[in-house]
């Protein structure tokens, strides 16, 4: 976000890079920080996605931008009930949302959320949700969206490989079928989906057969190659987890990252999905 340097020496390491010259302006400065940019404007809009990583980026941005009043003071805020990309520049013209004057509470209540996230534990997330939290009316439903990507209290796996494993015990063999359920969620993209969907067929006691054997190349074209020429289905192990008679975490090792905390066997914080309610490790 600075201004660029001789730390952004590769395409991507500065922000501007991520932006074609047409949706910026063709006279923008591509040496400027973001702050540098905000500068040129009178008032900034902030237009932001429903969905659960739309929201982590409205957070962390807010919370960015707080200690700077001279950027902060000019920023109003935009809600979609859908994703802006979906639809072009002149459809968008014509929409009719309301316009939000940023505000100290929603830059504190940003920056506590963004802590949250960040912190070693899932427990300040979960105290959001007792917390009013309205001024910024989609964070709720994507902190309760992130929650139930914690592994469940009783079969040990995130609302996304739920759906992918359920997709499975309905019949579907395809795995890219299979990815969209996840997909649907709006929480993780296909990336992702796959990252997990993997990670689930190549563990010590498989849930899912039919990829081959492990380990895979995660690159993008060797997966899509690997999963077109797949049939996948559930092992036996598989169905009992997606029916919630079994728990992943009794066969397999877990250790990922959801936000700042970090999940292991030893210590897996997991989300009842009947009551929403955060389990603390045993």
């Amino acid at each position: 976000m600075e201004p660029r340097s001789s730390k952004h020496d590769r395409e991507g390491k500065h922000w501007l890079d991520h932006f074609r010259r047409m949706g910026i302006g063709r006279t923008t400065d591509r040496t400027r920080g973001l702050l540098e940019f905000c500068d040129t404007f009178d008032s900034i809009e902030l237009w932001a996605d429903p969905n659960a990583n739309a929201q982590l980026i409205l957070i962390w941005l807010l919370d960015f931008l707080r200690p700077y009043k001279e950027v902060s003071s000019k920023l109003s805020l935009v809600q979609a009930d859908d994703e802006i990309a979906n639809y072009l520049p002149e459809s968008l013209k014509e929409w009719k949302l309301p316009v939000f004057k940023v505000t100290d509470r929603h830059l504190a209540l940003a920056s506590r959320a963004w802590q949250a996230w960040r912190a070693p534990t899932p427990e300040g997330c979960f105290e959001l949700l007792m917390q009013d939290t309205t001024i910024l009316p989609r964070l709720r439903p994507a902190i309760i969206a992130l929650l139930e990507e914690l592994p469940d209290s009783l079969n040990g796996i995130g609302a996304s490989e739920q759906l992918m494993l359920e997709a499975l015990s309905y019949g579907c063999t395809d795995p890219g079928q299979a990815l969209y359920a996840a997909r649907d969620r709006r929480v993780i993209n296909e990336g992702e989906a796959g990252d997990l969907f993997d990670e689930l067929a190549q563990c010590p006691e498989p849930l899912i057969f039919g990829l081959g054997e492990g380990p895979f190349d995660p690159s993008e074209h060797t997966r899509y190659q690997r999963y077109r020429r797949a049939k996948v289905g559930l092992t036996k192990l598989g169905q009992a987890v997606v029916e919630a008679q079994d728990d992943f975490s009794r066969h397999n090792p877990i250790k990922r990252w959801w936000g700042g905390t970090e999940l292991t066997n030893e210590r897996l914080w997991r989300w009842d999905r009947e009551i929403r309610s955060l389990v603390a490790p045993a």
